[in-house]
């Protein structure tokens, strides 16, 4: 008899992962092994239970699920990821494969769906859930420069002037002047509303 495929399961949100546990738990052929509400414990359980499958939040805190699905290519590469999002931004797509996760899901999924993706990931298969890929090859490119964007990254909603400007050896001027522009690109009311629309586009 084959047995059954081992999963890791982390949210940092309780009545997800006890959802999402409770989902993959109905399937004769899927363990859930292990479970972490951030990522540093993900990491942690998965080097200790070594799961076939880590099924991860991508925002997360002390460590994302990409920072996560990145170590775990490199300590335990065995382990297949499974990215879980409610936005398929086109920059966080191409982050997720590019940090080597296997799977790409809604967060909304059916619960088959997930035991279906977390059996394709484990027989060496790649998932993206087609409604995420949809809203990526949809999404407005960036208006921002790749230097705008830098800065704006860097920036935040409220960090200092002189913070941002020490990091990318720039003068605070001139990172008034970046984050001006972009202010008015995004057509934002303030710097924190630009850093928003950025984040929500995927564009930072």
């Amino acid at each position: 008899m084959t047995p059954p495929i081992r999963v890791l399961v982390a949210d940092d949100e309780e009545l997800i992962r006890d959802a999402l546990v409770g989902l993959l738990e109905r399937e004769a052929d899927i363990d859930v092994v292990a479970t972490a509400a951030d990522g540093r414990r993900a990491i942690d359980a998965a080097l200790a239970h070594r799961p076939d499958v880590a099924v991860v939040d991508l925002q997360m805190p002390v460590l994302d699920g990409l920072a996560v699905i990145a170590e775990l290519g490199r300590a335990l590469p065995a382990c297949a990821g499974v990215i879980l999002t409610g936005h398929g931004r086109p920059r966080v797509l191409h982050q997720a494969l590019a940090s080597g996760a296997r799977g790409f899901l809604a967060k909304g999924a059916p619960g088959t769906a997930l035991a279906d993706v977390v059996r394709r990931v484990h027989e060496g298969n790649r998932y993206v859930d087609p409604v995420l890929a949809a809203d990526a090859l949809t999404a407005p490119p960036s208006p921002l420069t790749p230097r705008e964007t830098e800065v704006l990254a860097a920036a935040r909603e409220d960090r200092p002037i002189r913070d941002v400007a020490g990091q990318l050896f720039l003068s605070p001027g001139t990172v008034r002047n970046y984050l001006a522009a972009v202010t008015a690109k995004l057509a934002a009311s303030s710097r924190a509303d630009a850093y928003r629309t950025a984040r929500e586009n995927g564009w930072i």
